[in-house]
């Protein structure tokens, strides 16, 4: 019987361990499977951010995409923190969930970039920016949802908010919720949810 040809391993082996120099130009290969490759490797060099971020604006195949983002996870410098946030204003929506996934690993490193991206002028960075704060592990998580809920003019953020505190808030957080929820006076979903997280922070009963 035939053996199968093991593709992935041949091109592996076309790559033999090289300097930064080397792996970066290879970022520009006409075949998706050695760029894919390639960044990988480059997750192993701290000077790699810069290109990697540049490659990553231009990059169409999927796969090279999540590479670029799992290198720039790893390398969590401030280029790739700040390349990673700059995703999350992309129309992609794999690339917006990759992203939040590298953010959730690297963006403790750069607190006040997420919370600039919590200020960003476009109401969905600020959504997508509260789904990266409960992994962030960061003091101030509490306080920048209590801002947001007094605030943040957009309905949909507030409601985002709201979720996060019922899971991470405690009791300080009850006051803003209750302002929250006088800021729109006509949402009875967001009521009900006002009302799910002051119950869960008060410790009565259960959700």
């Amino acid at each position: 019987m035939a053996l199968l040809r093991n593709t992935s391993t041949d091109i592996r082996q076309e790559i033999p361990a090289e300097d930064a120099a080397s792996l970066l130009a290879k970022l520009w290969d006409e075949s998706a499977t050695t760029r894919r490759l390639v960044a990988r490797d480059l997750a192993r060099f701290p000077e790699a951010s810069h290109r990697l971020a540049e490659r990553l604006e231009e990059e169409s195949d999927s796969s090279v995409r999540e590479a670029i983002i799992t290198s720039l996870a790893a390398l969590a410098d401030i280029t790739a923190v700040t390349a990673l946030i700059d995703c999350l204003h992309s129309e992609d929506a794999a690339l917006r969930n990759d992203a939040i996934e590298g953010l959730k690993t690297a963006g403790g490193l750069y607190p006040s970039l997420i919370q600039e991206a919590l200020q960003d002028g476009d109401p969905d960075v600020r959504i997508l920016a509260i789904g990266v704060l409960e992994s962030l592990r960061h003091p101030d998580v509490e306080q920048w949802l209590i801002d947001l809920l007094d605030h943040d003019a957009h309905l949909n953020v507030c409601a985002c908010a709201v979720d996060l505190l019922c899971e991470i808030g405690s009791g300080r957080a009850i006051p803003a919720l209750e302002r929250c929820s006088e800021r729109f006076p006509n949402e009875e979903y967001l009521h009900f949810a006002v009302g799910l997280a002051i119950q869960r922070l008060q410790g009565e009963g259960t959700l």
